[in-house]
């Protein structure tokens, strides 16, 4: 789901409470440069756990003094976390 290529990734597919675990680990094994821009373009469904799983990133980043940014957010993605409130916690930017 999640191929990286230096500090530059892309997360493909659909990204649900069904498998929000796997990808996060997956992320968390990957995201190891100090700059890390991870573009959703092609993530196909989203629901909640979505928006708990790039906060999970973020924190982890900053934890580790490194830094992640989320760019291509699909809509139905935008719309949950302008939702819950958190689109500046994402500080989502285009590519």
């Amino acid at each position: 789901m999640i191929s990286c290529e230096g500090g530059r990734c892309t997360l493909q597919g659909p990204v649900t409470i069904q498998n929000a675990a796997a990808v996060l680990e997956e992320g968390n094994r990957l995201f190891a440069a100090d700059q890390v821009t991870l573009d959703l373009a092609a993530v196909t469904e989203v629901d909640s756990a979505a928006v708990s799983l790039l906060l999970e990133w973020r924190r982890a980043a900053r934890r580790a003094n490194r830094r992640i940014e989320f760019v291509n957010l699909p809509d139905n993605l935008k719309s949950l976390a302008k939702l819950y409130g958190v689109t500046e916690l994402l500080e989502m930017r285009a590519a």
